[in-house]
């Protein structure tokens, strides 16, 4: 095992205290095969599965592996044909069996900070779906909240508007512009210091760069 990696095993490991502290799960899976597995032992079968946009999810093979199985419902407004459907399937969410997403950035301390656009994705991780998985890697890992702000708003927000085709003023500076522009995907700020129901928010921490 090289340095790095042993370096995020032990981060991993103070993570993973500070999440219990929190009534949040949390796992380390050193490679992404690992975390795959991890977050699909948490499928029911039969089950309705919600799904977050996640660049993570996809380099993971999650998003692949659940729309492979027959058995399962799979709501995420991507799929939708209208805006209409879409909204219907963010709400059918609510009462989605688990929901999968990643994080925009979590704290050595255990909390976990998103920026969202419609904010269905935030609001499924406050609150509705009986379970929560999420998959990051330990590049998101900040020390702090004002850190993880300045890492979703600098380091990750640009190049997803630029992925999404978004015109925001980042798109062109490669910088947060703290912007009301009409394409802007940073409407909703959400911080989750605690959740309310023990283990419903799962945690599995890569040790890989992965996402935004």
């Amino acid at each position: 095992m090289s340095a790095a990696q042993q370096h995020y095993e032990k981060l991993a490991a103070s993570i993973i205290k500070n999440l219990k502290k929190r009534r949040i799960s949390g796992f380390y899976c050193p490679t992404i095969e690992e975390a795959k597995t991890k977050a699909l032992s948490f499928v029911p079968d039969g089950g309705t599965i919600g799904l977050g946009g996640s660049v993570t999810l996809s380099e993971c093979g999650i998003i692949d592996a659940l729309r492979g199985r027959n058995d399962l419902k799979i709501l995420t407004k991507g799929d939708a044909k209208t805006p209409e459907e879409a909204e219907q399937i963010m709400r059918d969410t609510f009462f989605a069996d688990c929901y999968f997403m990643s994080t925009n950035a979590i704290t050595i301390d255990g909390e976990l900070v998103n920026i969202d656009n419609t904010g269905n994705r935030v609001a499924s991780l406050i609150f509705g779906p009986k379970n929560v998985v999420i998959v990051a890697g330990m590049n998101k890992v900040t020390h702090n909240v004002e850190e993880a702000l300045h890492r979703v708003r600098d380091i990750a927000s640009p190049p997803n508007c630029i992925r999404l085709g978004r015109n925001t003023p980042c798109t062109e500076t490669g910088h947060c512009m703290d912007c009301y522009a009409e394409g802007c995907l940073c409407n909703q700020i959400v911080i989750t210091r605690r959740s309310l129901i023990e283990d419903r928010i799962k945690i599995i921490l890569v040790g890989e760069k992965l996402g935004f």
